[in-house]
């Protein structure tokens, strides 16, 4: 249930240079989706008033997440050159409530019920704290009787301050008239030249306010600094993700095998077996994947698929078997049998039609694509290519070996075969030899 009196601003400014990458930090992807996404997606359940602070490729940031969130979401750009820094980000935020949660936009794996615990509580700042013995890339949190006295970077910090196991896991809740006080008091004399938020919980203790620390679990608050930490809470949203859908009924065989993207739906009883990926906008509807499968952005419905078999995006099958090594791209397939081995691009195909092995559809001519229409009860014998654009109508049969370039009328058989050549002892006269040595 949404606050009405709370605010959330999200930090993104970052390019992040642990990733080793000219793809903005937020903008990594786990499980199909940007990291921004899902703290934005849970933010926006707690409030309506929701900001990201933006900075290195601001542009192509706000693009990406309007997509995704509309005008839900407002973008502050950080002046990142006179600025920089967790504490710059807030530089111009003006809030709409009095009170202000602030998040990272590269902790995917937050939840919404873990922020409501920091909206709960009373106290002048809250702020995370994550007790873990694998302390790098996290400032370190002295506590003391249950409050926090201070935090201090890793770059900042000595030897004794690196000992400490109390990490700072990066959200914090502050009154509004706490930002106001103490923001403007912010100095960059530090090892990075950088103006830290975290410097007002220090600004703030010597005014002796309270600063009360919410232990979290480090699978929930995990920050995302490079690729190790990128996989690793890839897996943990992933495993999320399947238990979610095998509470719903969703059959999975060896589930750590299996890859299944944050926008896919299931329905009905639908089986999942062994190295099976699903990625995109994809929608399974009482069907079964077997083995090794990719689908990517499809719809399939009461079929079974594969094993190892490739279905391309918008494609679209139902009461349909594909087979091994069988690829479908941008079709749709209806009551259709296609058993191995075919390549189906830019297809649609009627019910009842047995597609044969080694089958392909030659959409491409180098410039465009064309489409090939198959009608209901084809036969169509294996080797066989046609070239697109093509319509074959209801009931025909295409003899196996056959290259289809002209439309094929309804009940017609059709086959293309050269005259057979048999030259009784060729080999040997070619090859100059009596026998096979």
């Amino acid at each position: 249930m949404k606050n009405t009196s709370l605010s959330i601003i999200i930090l993104a400014a970052g390019k992040g240079k642990r990733m080793q990458s000219q793809t903005p930090k937020v903008l990594h992807k786990i499980c199909g989706r940007e990291m921004l996404y899902f703290s934005i997606k849970e933010a926006l359940k707690l409030s309506d008033d929701v900001s990201i602070v933006v900075g290195f490729e601001a542009k192509k940031i706000q693009a990406k997440m309007k997509e995704y969130f509309g005008n839900n979401i407002v973008f502050l750009e950080q002046d990142l050159k006179n600025y920089p820094g967790t504490g710059g980000a807030l530089k111009n935020y003006h809030p709409k409530y009095q009170k202000v949660l602030v998040l990272n936009g590269d902790m995917p794996l937050i939840q919404s019920e873990d922020l409501e615990k920091f909206v709960s509580m009373q106290s002048d700042i809250i702020m995370s704290v994550l007790d873990s013995p694998n302390t790098y890339g996290y400032g370190r949190v002295v506590i003391n009787n249950g409050e926090v006295l201070e935090i201090i970077e890793e770059k900042d910090a000595s030897a004794e301050i690196l000992n400490l196991s109390t990490l700072n896991g990066g959200i914090y809740c502050f009154s509004k008239s706490i930002l106001e006080d103490y923001l403007p008091k912010l100095q960059n004399n530090n090892a990075q030249k950088e103006y830290y938020l975290t410097d007002v919980i220090s600004l703030a203790k010597k005014d002796s306010k309270k600063i009360t620390p919410i232990y979290g679990k480090i699978e929930n608050f995990k920050g995302v600094n490079d690729k190790l930490d990128l996989a690793k809470a890839e897996e943990i949203l992933g495993n999320r993700i399947k238990e979610y859908w095998l509470k719903k009924g969703v059959r999975m065989n060896l589930i750590n095998t299996i890859y299944i993207e944050d926008s896919v739906t299931f329905e009905g009883e639908c089986v999942i077996e062994n190295g099976v990926s699903i990625y995109g906008d994809s929608k399974i509807i009482n069907s079964h994947i077997k083995a090794h499968s990719i689908i990517e952005s499809s719809i399939i419905e009461n079929s079974d698929i594969g094993p190892l078999a490739h279905l391309r995006p918008q494609s679209i099958l139902k009461k349909t078997h594909i087979g091994n090594f069988v690829e479908i791209k941008k079709s749709t397939l209806s009551g259709v049998k296609a058993g191995h081995l075919s390549y189906i691009g830019d297809s649609e195909i009627d019910i009842g039609t047995n597609i044969g092995a080694g089958f392909i559809t030659c959409n491409y001519d180098g410039k465009d694509k064309h489409l090939t229409k198959i009608g209901k009860n084809v036969f169509i014998g294996s080797d066989t290519q046609v070239v697109s654009p093509i319509c074959i109508e209801d009931n025909c049969i295409i003899g196996a070996g056959s290259t289809v370039r002209k439309d094929i009328k309804e009940g017609e058989l059709f086959l293309t075969r050269g005259e057979e050549v048999r030259k009784k002892g060729f080999f040997y006269d070619f090859f100059k030899k009596k026998s096979i040595e």
